[in-house]
């Protein structure tokens, strides 16, 4: 039998909605749709997308690193954002981060997050070496 190994970022959300931060089946991570909390819960880079996107990176990659895996693990990204004109700026913080990775992403305008003030969300998938 495959074992499941969850990681949890801790918030109250977690359980109230029934998910984890990320799970590990074999060599595959999935990593929810992370957004700029930090280990408090609080939303870091309030009106800064560029700030965002780097706090929400910055916890994926703990999320990574909690289950074994290292951002060059990635191989999927999903980007959501509630302003696509700041596409270039966001784009150019996951370009930083997977800048020799170059995992398949997209980058896709919603509505809105679930906290207004949200404006990036990112999903990874990762295959372990």
């Amino acid at each position: 039998m495959t074992e499941r190994i969850k990681t949890s970022s801790g918030t109250k959300w977690e359980t109230v909605v029934g998910y984890s931060r990320a799970v590990k089946i074999d060599k595959v991570i999935h990593i929810s749709g992370t957004t700029a909390t930090d280990r408090e819960g609080n939303l870091v880079g309030v009106d800064d997308a560029q700030k965002q996107a780097i706090q929400t990176l910055r916890n994926i990659k703990q999320a990574l690193e909690s289950l074994g895996g290292t951002l060059e693990d990635v191989v999927r990204t999903r980007i959501y954002v509630t302003d696509i004109s700041k596409w270039e700026e966001i784009g150019k913080i996951h370009g930083k981060y997977f800048k020799d990775i170059r995992p398949a992403t997209s980058m896709i305008e919603v509505k809105r997050l679930v906290d207004p003030r949200m404006l990036v969300e990112i999903e990874a998938e990762a295959i372990l070496k």
